[in-house]
C-alpha cells in the first residue's frame, strides 16, 4: 500500500502552542528590568531551538515543531513590542509596580510578595503578576497598612511590614 493512504503520517494536526499569560483587555503590558531580560532571553531561546530543529528534526516533524515554534515565537515577540518598562518610583514608602512586599498573617507568619508582569509572574515564589488580587489590594499601600484579601486559604487579613524596591543598578 503507498504510503500517501496510510496513517503513519499525522503532520496535518495542528501544533499545540501553550497560551502566555493573558493580559484583560485594555491593560498595559508593564514588566520589570528582570522581566523584560526574561523576555529576550526567551526569545533568543527560541532562536536557538529554531536553529537546532532545522539541523537535526527528522523531516516528516520538523513542519510541525517548526510551525509551533513560529508561533511562540509571533507571541513573544507581539509581548515584547507591548511591554512597557517601569523603573521604581522615587518615593518608595508605598506599595507600587515593582515592590517587594513583606507582610504578616493574622497568626503572625511573614510572606513576601513582588508586584511584577504577568510573564514574569511565578506564586510559588512569590512573584505575583500586578492584575492578580493580592496585588491590586496591595497597590498603593504604606507600612502598617492592613489589607483583606481573598485567597485559596479563604479571607486573609494581611499588614504590610516592609516595602522594598530593587535598586536600578543592581538590574540585569
Amino acid at each position: 500500500m503507498n504510503k500517501a493512504f496510510t496513517k503513519e503520517d499525522e503532520t496535518n494536526e495542528p501544533a499545540v502552542v501553550p497560551a502566555r499569560a493573558p493580559l484583560p483587555a485594555g491593560t498595559p503590558n508593564y514588566v520589570t528590568a528582570r522581566g523584560l531580560q526574561k523576555l529576550k532571553a526567551e526569545l533568543r531561546d527560541l532562536d536557538h531551538e529554531r536553529a537546532r530543529l532545522d539541523e537535526t528534526a527528522p523531516e516528516r516533524d520538523r513542519a510541525r515543531a517548526l510551525a509551533a515554534l513560529t508561533a511562540r515565537k509571533s507571541a513573544l515577540e507581539d509581548r515584547i513590542a507591548s511591554a512597557t518598562l517601569v523603573e521604581a518610583p522615587h518615593a518608595r514608602d508605598e506599595v507600587r509596580f515593582g515592590a517587594r512586599v513583606e507582610v504578616e498573617t493574622a497568626t503572625g507568619a511573614s510572606r513576601v510578595y513582588q508586584l511584577v508582569g504577568v510573564d514574569e509572574a511565578d506564586p510559588a515564589t512569590g512573584l505575583v503578576a500586578f492584575v492578580s488580587p493580592i496585588a491590586r489590594a496591595l497597590l498603593g499601600r504604606q507600612v502598617g497598612d492592613s489589607v483583606s484579601v481573598k485567597t485559596p486559604r479563604g479571607e486573609e487579613e494581611l499588614e504590610i511590614t516592609r516595602i522594598e524596591y530593587d535598586d536600578p543598578l543592581d538590574a540585569p
